[in-house]
């Protein structure tokens, strides 16, 4: 169960630690009478272009007038968000960077990246004179070892909701969201409850008001459970803290984010018969019966959904192209989960990057078997799985991620994908999935990988996908040929996909902090070979990733 520190705690001392964070901060310098200027690395250059720029646009013509005014005030909420993870993500001051930076398109990426280190690179840094990213970012004291935050003991030391900073004895201390971002929070949450006054459906009125309220007291599971109840909406929001792959450190700390959602209703009614196969999927799962004994909750819903509009962490680099959420272990376990499949980015993607990688790297007899319907499924299913497998230890208390600490995020996602795609052969052998056949999932998986490792070594998705290509070529599930190009082996990538899900489930229900970073640091790494078919893609002007132009004017919002 996720920790929250509780607000009595704070009531007296609240006001106390925000005055003290000032005085046990360095005196602020006086302006310098001229911005000092950023320049670009020279390796970096070759970087600036690795964003396909898209319009974020949705057919909003079948909302009312108060359902797109409601849009625009969620929009402005998630500037908020936006604004908020900045704070988190990066150390110093937002504007200053940015004014700093004369390149035009080196401003921009700053931008993307939300700071100078280039997420899709390992978090390098891309401007001269930075120094590397802190591996917890701007939650915790820059000066903070990893043996002082293990041996301090201090309330609210693992919770989501906070950061860490020092009080005037220079003692850790954790300072919860609503009360470091109380004006902030407090503008965001006047937002919420004034579009819960042009909500049509009284189940997002709700949510949008429990919602608010959790930006003020911290508290954010009675929101969770109102979210997971809602159905008939047909604009939904999620926003807030929510995922901790920012904090690398421990991967304790949620960052701020917000994605603004119109729902697909056709393609929506075509993944809910889905839902009634998961309680079947989970007592399938290839490993022992100690880590599948958990029962998620059997509200599971899919949905597909246009994205309007994204902010904050959802923002940052790689853009998400679906969602499994709450990540709540009790909502989970008392509500299941919702998935959210973001249509018209993921159509993006694959049209802009999957099928020229396709192109690119798959032999000529097997490319028609990478479809946008097979990457629709992959992904579907990869969020379906993170609800699935196991959240608490086997045998011990305490709940996976915290046992796995930095390590949890990457390796959750190396489930999720490896799960999705024993979850698609078995709805296609049971005749529950009609679309293609078996080998168009399996080729369309090969040629994900290759998009995904591209997110390097800083990305929890990245560090997932190379493991398991590396895992995946060891168990000859692929082969390449002398032109450099790859051929999925359909009985050795079946047989792989059921071992490495019994590897990692395994790891997981243990807890096995020291099995997880060996395994990282076996199969982590990218070696010569597949680098150079990685410098393929960027020679064939392949790009990485989308960023969007959006928000209202995009939208046709006044």
């Amino acid at each position: 169960m996720k920790s929250v520190i509780s607000n009595t705690v704070y009531t007296a001392i609240a006001a106390s630690l925000v005055v003290a964070l000032g005085a046990c901060q360095p005196a602020p310098e006086q302006p310098a009478a001229v911005t000092p200027t950023l320049e670009l690395r020279a390796d970096a250059q070759q970087r600036l272009n690795i964003y396909h720029p898209m319009e974020l646009t949705a057919d909003l013509s079948h909302l009312s007038d108060r359902q797109r005014h409601m849009i625009e005030l969620l929009i402005e909420a998630s500037e908020i968000m936006d604004a908020l993870f900045w704070k988190q993500a990066y150390p110093g001051d937002k504007q200053q960077l940015l004014a700093s930076i004369i390149d035009p398109a080196a401003r921009k990426f700053a931008e993307i990246n939300y700071g100078p280190w280039d997420r899709l690179n390992s978090n390098q840094a891309f401007l001269q004179g930075i120094d590397a990213k802190p591996a917890g970012a701007n939650y915790y004291p820059a000066d903070m070892s990893k043996a002082e935050f293990e041996q301090a003991e201090f309330a609210g030391k693992i919770d989501l909701y906070s950061m860490v900073r020092r009080d005037q004895q220079g003692q850790l201390v954790a300072i919860p969201y609503n009360v470091m971002f109380a004006e902030q929070l407090g503008r965001a949450a006047e937002l919420l409850r004034e579009a819960a006054e042009y909500a049509e459906d009284p189940q997002f009125a709700n949510y949008l008001r429990l919602r608010a309220d959790a930006f003020m007291s911290n508290s954010y599971q009675p929101s969770d459970m109102a979210w997971m109840e809602m159905t008939n909406n047909k604009v939904d929001v999620v926003i807030g803290p929510i995922e901790t792959y920012e904090d690398q450190l421990y991967g304790y700390r949620a960052g701020f984010e917000s994605y603004v959602l119109v729902k697909d209703l056709v393609w929506s009614e075509k993944l809910a018969h889905y839902a009634q196969y998961l309680p079947a999927l989970q007592q399938g799962l290839p490993v022992d019966a100690a880590y599948k004994a958990e029962v998620p909750g059997a509200g599971a819903q899919l949905n597909a959904y246009d994205v309007v509009y994204y902010a904050g962490h959802s923002n940052a680099g790689s853009k998400t192209i679906a969602i499994n959420l709450p990540n709540d272990e009790q909502v989970q376990l008392e509500k299941g989960t919702r998935r959210l499949q973001l249509k018209n980015a993921m159509r993006a993607k694959f049209d802009a990057i999957m099928l020229p990688i396709a192109a690119e790297l798959i032999v000529p007899e097997q490319r028609q078997h990478v479809t946008f319907d097979a990457f629709f499924a992959n992904t579907m299913f990869h969020e379906v799985a993170h609800g699935l497998g196991i959240k608490n230890l086997v045998g011990q208390p305490g709940t996976v991620r915290e046992a796995l600490k930095e390590t949890a995020s990457a390796l959750e996602e190396g489930k999720a994908d490896i799960l999705g795609l024993y979850m698609v052969t078995q709805l296609l052998e049971q005749g529950v999935i009609s679309e293609g056949q078996l080998e168009d999932y399996y080729t369309t998986f090969l040629a994900g990988i290759f998009r995904s490792v591209r997110f390097g070594a800083s990305s929890a998705h990245g560090k997932a996908n190379m493991i398991r290509f590396n895992y995946f070529a060891q168990a000859g599930a692929f082969s390449r040929n002398e032109q450099g190009l790859y051929a999925v082996d359909m009985a050795n990538m079946r047989s792989a996909m059921n071992s490495l899900s019994e590897k990692i489930l395994t790891l997981q229900g243990n807890g096995d902090y020291a099995g997880v970073v060996a395994l990282f640091d076996q199969l982590g790494g990218i070696d010569a070979q597949l680098q150079a078919d990685l410098a393929r893609l960027a020679a064939a002007n392949i790009p990485v990733d989308i960023t969007f132009s959006q928000g209202k004017q995009v939208l046709g919002l006044r």
